[in-house]
């Protein structure tokens, strides 16, 4: 590996810190389009590679949510032990797609994400009672059940698009179990990197995995994490999901836009 694509790497997990530590979102929505576009990596090596990353990097971002009061591990434990089987799943469907049909979900993917998370900065309340009139909590048990199919559910997303299922976890943590969006972030990151866990291990069983890209990358974003993380407990609830929405519609647009101009030919 030369310096250069080395100094990438390092710029790459910087970048991706600064993205997982302000939103609670995976990895991916950094490391694949930039190893993609900037590498040459592969679609299915760049997923695999960025789930390492959401193994690393959220790990040391949780501990910053946790010392903030800003994680409620018990709550979201359900939907990591249903994620974990469907990250499995996920990655199973995702090595016999085609790679622009992954980049193009990929993109819509960001852009819906972005676009809900910038509604609840303005509208919570009606979001959150929306989906609880479609799901109910009346008993503990329908809870815990409804949480585990939510989580099989992440689990797949994260599995076929490489995402640690921080975003996914990120709404249904906001819009139906109701938390503040500052816990909600911090809880996500460290499902996130016990979901990656099991994506992962399905990407290396397929051999779509770059091991020292994913190290570099997920050590480096330690400290760009760690920062944006400490800037996030900082800020109220309005501007963060406003940050937040912003920035991952623009993610979104960005890659949508460069799959469609490679489908044109352009």
């Amino acid at each position: 590996m030369s310096i250069i694509s080395i100094v990438i790497l390092v710029i790459i997990g910087l970048f991706t810190g600064a993205i997982t530590g302000l939103t609670g979102s995976s990895g991916v929505v950094v490391v694949v389009p930039l190893l993609n576009m900037a590498l040459n990596f592969s679609i299915h090596d760049a997923i695999g590679t960025s789930l390492l990353v959401d193994i690393i990097a959220p790990l040391a971002i949780a501990v910053t949510y946790h010392r903030h009061g800003n994680i409620d591990i018990r709550s979201g434990i359900w939907i990591a032990i249903g994620s974990i089987v469907g990250a499995q799943l996920g990655a199973s469907f995702s090595a016999g797609m085609p790679e622009s049909g992954l980049g193009g979900i990929f993109g819509i993917y960001l852009t819906i994400l972005g676009l809900l998370i910038w509604k609840k900065g303005l509208n919570r309340k009606a979001i959150v009672n929306k989906f609880q009139d479609i799901i109910k909590f009346d008993t503990k048990v329908q809870k815990l059940i409804t949480s585990l199919v939510l989580g099989f559910a992440i689990g797949i997303v994260t599995g076929l698009l490489g995402a640690g299922g921080g975003g996914m976890i990120l709404i249904v943590l906001v819009f139906i179990l109701d938390f503040p969006l500052h816990i909600a972030i911090g809880t996500s990151v460290l499902i996130m990197a016990i979901t990656a866990t099991s994506g992962t291990m399905g990407y290396v069983f397929n051999g779509h995995i770059e091991l020292l890209a994913g190290l570099i990358i997920g050590f480096s974003a330690i400290f760009g994490g760690v920062g944006s993380a400490y800037f996030a407990n900082k800020v109220n609830e309005k501007q963060l999901a406003n940050t937040i929405g912003i920035v991952f519609m623009l993610l979104g647009l960005v890659m949508t836009a460069i799959r469609g101009f490679e489908y044109i030919g352009i």
